[in-house]
């Protein structure tokens, strides 16, 4: 099981791809697959078909996964995406803005 620097709830910027430059906020994130769920980014067309009589089909819009190595973590000091770093802050560790040291935990 892989570990992510990206956790949920988290504001993320994408690097690369169609949505290139897009934030938003981590949905969901899936470690076994290394991938994340980013609202507004990577939306795709899902055909939903009717369950119960009475119900219509649909055709809905749903976000995507993305691999996580594709998205960086937003600093509101650096306004933009950043690489982090762990420190050890007494006996927890914290993610940390390699640039100008923000914490994000």
């Amino acid at each position: 099981m892989a570990k992510l620097h990206i956790k949920k709830g988290d504001t993320v910027v994408v690097l690369s791809g169609d949505d290139k430059g897009v934030q938003g906020e981590v949905i969901a994130t899936s470690p076994e697959e290394g991938k994340v769920l980013v609202k507004g980014a990577n939306i795709i067309h899902k055909h939903v078909k009717a369950r119960k009589q009475g119900e219509n089909s649909a055709i809905v819009d749903a976000e995507g996964a993305i691999y996580a190595s594709k998205v960086a973590l937003y600093c509101p000091k650096c306004k933009g995406g950043v690489r982090t770093k762990v420190v050890m802050d007494g006996d927890k560790k914290v993610r940390v803005c390699a640039k100008c040291g923000y914490k994000f935990d």
